[in-house]
């Protein structure tokens, strides 16, 4: 099979991550990085044995080697980043959260749509072997009917104003960056919900914390997030025969627990990484390209849409938008 060749636009921590586990996927060949500087590209290049580097976003989009290119840079620079590579004809792995709110999604999934090009965000939760195994329980009616879920994202981060985690310019706080998860975990079990209440706790420009309930009439979902405090990062799924456990760090967990009302083991679910957990999602993409197809089956369009407009509602309510951005 020939391999895909990649390039990444941005060069920082979670740049750094995916490249440790593209180098682990065969089909795939590190081929080019991109920064705004030629040195921060060069150095990021010869840490990770990429072939080309590149000093602008612009030079690397119009290489026309290039196959698919992974948007690892600040969420509130993904719209410009990931429309100049569509319009280039290039496939498109965007970091979560996707975007900032659902009509910059739409600009991208209609360009998408328009230059016929794949597009996905790098949910890479959803391509994990234990996030699938959970699903399929669900699916299967392990644990019946579903009634509550519960889950955690917190982690205490020193503020720094220096850290695009704190930076409004670069759409920073807790909800885009680690709210997301816990979202997607519900919209994935629960789909569409009657009504979101809650509060975002608001601090320095951007969002610090965020503790919700989703309410579907008959089941609901308790959600928390944040940068502030630490909580265990596990999650529960409770259903009418029985429930569902997730490691601590739920969204990148190798293992889960199936337990009956009683609270007694029924099965439990081991599966280790082989690099890091990104592996997955870099071969499910590679699936999809092969495939021709144009989104993922598991990271759909459609449930990428339904959490943005989770996030937007939330944010919405709270009177909470980011410098320079429009009403949504």
């Amino acid at each position: 099979m020939k391999k895909i060749r990649w390039g990444i636009v941005g060069t920082g921590r979670i740049a750094n991550t995916f490249a440790q586990a593209l180098k682990g996927c065969p089909d795939a060949q590190l081929y080019a990085a991109a920064s705004r500087t030629y040195d921060k590209s060069a150095d990021f290049a010869d840490k990770h044995g990429f072939e080309k580097s590149y000093g602008s976003y612009e030079a690397l989009a119009g290489d026309k080697n290039v196959d698919i290119v992974y948007i690892a840079t600040p969420m509130a620079s993904h719209l410009e980043n990931c429309i100049l590579c569509m319009e280039k004809g290039k496939h498109v792995l965007c970091e979560k959260s996707v975007c900032l709110n659902s009509i910059q999604l739409e600009q991208m999934l209609e360009c998408a749509r328009k230059n016929k090009v794949f597009f996905m965000e790098a949910m890479w939760m959803k391509c994990s072997p234990t996030y699938q195994r959970a699903l399929e329980w669900v699916r299967r009616g392990r644990i019946g009917k579903v009634l509550c879920i519960r889950a955690d994202f917190s982690n205490l981060v020193p503020y720094d104003k220096n850290d695009r985690l704190f930076d409004p310019m670069c759409a920073g706080g807790a909800l885009l960056d680690v709210g997301v998860y816990p979202l997607t975990l519900a919209y994935d079990i629960l789909g569409e919900c009657d009504d979101i209440s809650g509060r975002l706790n608001l601090s320095r420009g951007v969002d610090m914390s965020g503790d919700y309930i989703l309410d579907k009439g008959d089941a609901f979902a308790r959600l928390r997030w944040g940068f502030d405090r630490k909580l265990k990062n596990d999650a529960l799924i409770t259903g009418d025969k029985g429930s569902i456990l997730f490691g601590e760090y739920f969204h990148c967990t190798d293992s889960i627990t199936l337990f009956d009302n009683d609270g007694k083991i029924v099965e439990s679910s081991r599966l280790p990484v082989r690099i890091n957990g990104y592996e997955y999602e870099i071969e499910h993409v590679h699936s999809c390209l092969s495939k021709g197809a144009l989104q993922s089956d598991l990271v759909p369009h459609r449930s990428t849409a339904a959490v943005m407009k989770i996030m937007d509602s939330i944010r919405k309510s709270s009177n909470f938008y980011y410098p320079g951005e429009n009403a949504f």
